[in-house]
């Protein structure tokens, strides 16, 4: 079976998120509304990682910003624009990767060493949402779950009645079914992270440059059109 690129970001998204909750202490680094609970959890209780927290939003902001301005001057069609954002959130993985491995394991989250991994990580997942937004806009968010399993459920829940026609009936099934693979994968980064950090510790952040580039390679050898591109 040909897993897609949208799929592999899924896997990463998930990953790369439940890997940075766990050594980061409770940083999010794709789901940027969960450190604002965290960030309140985080003063109640008074467990560090708070300054992470409260600069992700900035950075995964001016991330997302800057991909934007930089794509709309570089060369709109073709691949040019996806494989260099691909190559920048490969090496944004590969830093956060080697300051994990050389400073890890991170007891205080708000130490310099924590801050600067956690924040290369939230560039590089700010990177893959614009890369999603922009070039792959008709597949499922590949970071956030809780609005594919609320169409999951509508979908489910329309297929119930027996009045609906044909076509409408196999399109919201070929929906359901994506974004209920979508939402397997996505879970399935999650708990392969949680097993990797659990047994391996620092070690979980090799894997997900490694994933990314796995999901690219074709293209940048290649050169080929991108399924699903949206054209500017």
């Amino acid at each position: 079976m040909k897993i897609s690129i949208p799929q592999l970001l899924t896997f990463n998204g998930g990953y790369v998120d439940t890997a940075g909750f766990l050594a980061l202490q409770g940083l999010f680094t794709a789901h940027v509304t969960g450190n604002f609970v965290t960030i309140g959890a985080s003063l109640i209780h008074g467990s560090s990682g708070v300054v992470a927290k409260l600069l992700a939003l900035p950075v995964f902001c001016l991330v997302v910003g800057l991909v934007r301005y930089a794509s709309g001057r570089m060369e709109p069609a073709g691949t040019m624009v996806v494989n260099s954002l691909a190559g920048i959130k490969i090496f944004l993985f590969i830093i956060a990767a080697v300051l994990a491995l050389w400073f890890g394991p991170f007891s205080d989250g708000d130490s310099p060493a924590a801050i600067v991994t956690g924040l290369t990580l939230v560039a590089g997942m700010a990177i893959q949402n614009a890369i999603h937004r922009v070039f792959f806009p008709k597949d499922p968010p590949t970071t956030l779950m809780t609005g594919s399993t609320t169409q999951i459920m509508l979908d489910l829940a329309d297929l119930v009645r027996a009045n609906l026609p044909p076509e409408t009936r196999l399109t919201i099934r070929m929906r359901c079914m994506t974004l209920f693979a979508s939402v397997c994968i996505f879970a399935a980064g999650c708990a392969a992270a949680a097993l990797i950090y659990h047994y391996q510790g620092a070690l979980v952040f090799v894997f997900p440059p490694l994933v990314a580039a796995l999901g690219f390679l074709p293209y940048f050898q290649s050169g080929l059109p991108l399924a699903g591109q949206q054209s500017r």
